[in-house]
C-alpha cells in the first residue's frame, strides 16, 4: 500500500470541508477538515466531483448557475448524506458516553477524521486512539502535524496512534501497546467500514473489542441493510458501482436481526438503532438541512453488558 490516504478518506474529508463552508445549516460542521488537505488536493477533488455529474446526474448537466451550486447538489444528494449524518450521530453519542464515564475514545479506521483538530477541550480530559493501516496512518500523522503547526500547536499527548494491518496484526495488542487501558470505559467509533469487510472480519473485530473493553463501553457503526445490494434506488447502485471501480468493493450487508444476533454473541446490546427515516427526522430535519438520508443505510449504537 502506498503511503497515502485512500480516495475514500480524501473524498470524505473534502465533502465535510465543502459542506461546512457552503451550507447555511450544515448537518455536521467540520471547519477543520480542509486543513488535512493541500490546496492542490482540494482543487483536484472539486474537479473530480464535478466531472462525476455525467455519472450521477446526467439530466442535471448544465442546470447550475456555477460550479459551487453543482458541487452542492452532488455532495448533498450523492456523496455526503451518510458520512455527515453518521459523524453527527457518532459524536453526539460520544459526548453522552463521556458524561457517563467513558474516558477513552477509539476511532477504528480513522482515515482523515479531524476530531483531534476540532475537539481540543475533549483531549484535555480524555485519551483518544486512532487505529488505521500503518501506511495510511503515517500519511495522516504528517497531515495532522502540518495542520497543528499551522495553528501554532503540536499533536496533543493524549492523542495516540495504533497502526494495524488487519490482515496480520492484532488489534488488541496494538491498542494496548499505544497506551489503551482495558479497565476504563471506552467509546468506539467504526464508521464507513463494515460495508467493505467480509462477515468474518466484522465478527473478528467485534470479538476483539468485546474481550478488550470494560463493561459499559459502547460502539457506534453504520451498515447497509439486507436489501442494499438489490436496491433499485439509483444512488445506491451508483455507490456500489463507484466503490468497485475505485478498488474498494462493498461486500457486506445485514438485517437488524442479524446485527442483533451478532452483537449479542459478543456481549453487546443494541441501545439505539436509526433507519433512514429516523436519520432524516432526528439528524437532518432538526438541523434544517436540505438533504435526504441515504436509502438502506442504518446506524447502530451498542453497549457492552
Amino acid at each position: 500500500m502506498q503511503n497515502q490516504a485512500s480516495i475514500t478518506a480524501l473524498m470524505s474529508a473534502f465533502c465535510r470541508a465543502f459542506h461546512a463552508e457552503n451550507e447555511p445549516r450544515p448537518v455536521f460542521c467540520d471547519t477543520t477538515a480542509k486543513q488535512l488537505l493541500t490546496p492542490e488536493e482540494y482543487a483536484n477533488l472539486s474537479a473530480y466531483v464535478l466531472s462525476g455529474i455525467d455519472f450521477f446526474a446526467p439530466e442535471k448537466k448544465g442546470a447550475f448557475a456555477n460550479d459551487t451550486e453543482a458541487l452542492r447538489y452532488l455532495i448533498n444528494t450523492q456523496l455526503a448524506p451518510t458520512p455527515l449524518c453518521r459523524a453527527a450521530f457518532a459524536e453526539n453519542a460520544l459526548k453522552t458516553a463521556a458524561k457517563t464515564g467513558a474516558s477513552q475514545y477509539v476511532i477504528l479506521g480513522a482515515g482523515l477524521d479531524s476530531f483531534s483538530l476540532r475537539e481540543s477541550e475533549f483531549l484535555q480530559t480524555h485519551e483518544v486512539f486512532e487505529v488505521d493501516h500503518p501506511a495510511t496512518q503515517a500519511d495522516k500523522i504528517s497531515r495532522l502535524t502540518r495542520a497543528f503547526e499551522q495553528n501554532g500547536a503540536t499533536i496533543p499527548r493524549s492523542l495516540h496512534f495504533a497502526p494495524v494491518d488487519f490482515g496480520k496484526d492484532d488489534l488488541a495488542e496494538a491498542l494496548l501497546k499505544s497506551g489503551f487501558n482495558a479497565s476504563r470505559k471506552t467509546f468506539f467509533s467504526w464508521l464507513g467500514v463494515t460495508y467493505y469487510l467480509p462477515r468474518e472480519a466484522i465478527e473478528s473485530t467485534l470479538s476483539t473489542i468485546s474481550r478488550l473493553c470494560a463493561h459499559g463501553s459502547a460502539i457506534v457503526f453504520d451498515a447497509a441493510d439486507e436489501n442494499y445490494f438489490s436496491a433499485k434506488e439509483k444512488r445506491v447502485q451508483n455507490t456500489i458501482a463507484l466503490a468497485k471501480a475505485g478498488g474498494e468493493e462493498m461486500k457486506t450487508a445485514f438485517s437488524y436481526a442479524e446485527a442483533e444476533k451478532l452483537l449479542e454473541k459478543h456481549g453487546f446490546l443494541i441501545y439505539e438503532f436509526l433507519t433512514p427515516n429516523d436519520i432524516q427526522r432526528q439528524i437532518i430535519n432538526t438541523r434544517g438541512a436540505n438533504m435526504q438520508a441515504f436509502e438502506h443505510t442504518n446506524f447502530y449504537l451498542a453497549v457492552k453488558q
